[in-house]
């Protein structure tokens, strides 16, 4: 009897941690950079849900804004909330003063404030949205100046509508942003033609505080591209080396699953693109420096993605050789170089890199020219020998990268 209920108790403890694992797991999944899809009920519920994870979602991020990482995770939630403030402040300044036409200085603070802003481009984004508003304004004015002193209605909206379709051109490309802004403040100012010169500044004035608490705000707790790029760049080399460990399987390899894995690591990559400016900025590196760190890991990515379309048309006992041969001392090198650099990213002291590299070469870690008699490799190098130079040269860039990330600054994290 006694001992059925010690092993009745030792079951219930043992459904209690699993179930305490389980719901740790998730939580950790929930708190990602990117919403999860929401349950499948009825309409109400799914608009239920993208209401609420976001407030959630915000109120994490305001608990812990002191860590750069979860500022990183939740800086979508850090933006709205930051708009949201942006949004009271222009109302509240409105009312108070008791302005007219208020609601411009709200239009234009939304249309001005952007996306999630950088450390590194702030100075360059404001100086942008400066010169946009000057210009919109200045050309709306204009139209009411021409209007007022004779000019026919007629004019004035077509020269509205053609300084419209200039902004429209140059709104593609570099500068795009100015045009973008000059377009949109010359119609908040000129309106539609008909108003008087009075009611021409009053709206300069609500679009001038506009894009001021836009500026002020953006200075708020901005995202340092530094970190995002770090982060990204250490995820995408952690999920290089999950492709890794599942070609390391015997498992089906589908078209399906390759394509998602690479298209998520493409995405991530242009993503990255987008950031090196501002974070070389941050960083205090060349452009050079930070591009040849970008070509390595494109080049990695590039050799996944040979290796790995080779095993999708290979035949069934070449695709066998393949996942063994990744098995072997090779390919676990590789995972652990691709690991060990990105590990140090995330923490932000990639100087541990250079030590590690030194005991890696004392103690044989690095992956040797050619397998071993008991490496699984060694049967399949003489069948498959263009995979196993992609192999090598994907292990060759990892060192290359591992050299590049080592001379990145130190950063809190």
């Amino acid at each position: 009897m006694a001992g059925r209920f010690a092993k009745a108790a030792s079951g219930t403890r043992g459904g209690f941690r699993a179930n305490l694992s389980i719901r740790l797991r998730w939580s950790h999944r929930s708190m990602d950079t990117e919403s999860p899809a929401g349950p499948r009920r009825s309409p109400f519920s799914h608009v239920l849900f993208h209401v609420q994870d976001p407030l959630r979602r915000m109120v994490f991020a305001l608990r812990n804004l002191g860590s750069p990482y979860q500022r990183y995770r939740h800086a979508r939630a850090l933006h709205g909330i930051r708009v949201a403030l942006a949004m009271l402040t222009t109302v509240l300044l409105s009312r108070l003063l008791d302005l007219p036409h208020g609601v411009w200085a709200s239009v234009s603070l939304l249309a001005v404030i952007g996306g999630i802003q950088h450390h590194g481009n702030i100075r360059k984004k404001a100086m942008e949205r400066g010169l946009g508003t000057m210009l919109g304004a200045l050309a709306g004015l204009l139209l009411i100046f021409a209007e007022e002193f004779g000019a026919p209605p007629v004019v004035t909206i077509i020269a509205m509508c053609a300084i419209g379709g200039l902004c429209a051109y140059y709104a593609i490309g570099r500068g795009g942003y100015i045009a973008l802004l000059t377009a949109i403040t010359m119609v908040i100012v000129g309106g539609q033609g008909g108003d008087p010169m009075a009611t021409g500044l009053w709206r300069t004035l609500q679009v001038c505080i506009g894009i001021a608490v836009a500026l002020a705000f953006s200075f708020a707790l901005p995202l340092n591209a530094s970190y995002s790029w770090r982060y990204s760049l250490a995820l995408n080399l952690r999920r290089a080396q999950q492709q890794i460990r599942r070609l390391q399987t015997d498992q089906p390899f589908t078209p399906e699953a390759r394509s998602a894995m690479f298209s998520e690591l493409s995405k991530r990559s242009i993503a990255l693109r987008g950031l090196m400016p501002s974070a070389a900025k941050e960083m205090k590196l060349s452009g050079s420096q930070i591009e040849r760190i970008q070509q390595h890991q494109r080049a990695i990515v590039a050799a996944l993605e040979m290796i790995s379309n080779a095993r999708l048309h290979a035949s069934a006992q070449d695709q066998l050789n393949l996942s063994r041969a990744f098995r072997g001392s090779q390919g676990q090198s590789l995972r652990r170089g691709l690991l060990m650099i990105a590990r140090a990213l995330r923490k932000g002291d990639t100087s541990v890199l250079g030590t590690a590299a030194g005991a890696a070469g004392e103690d044989g870690a690095t992956p040797s020219a050619t397998p071993s008699a008991t490496d699984p490799a060694a049967g399949w190098v003489a069948t498959l020998q263009g995979p196993d130079w992609v192999m090598r040269e994907m292990a060759a860039q990892i060192e290359q990268l591992r050299k590049a990330v080592v001379v990145l600054p130190r950063q809190r994290n």
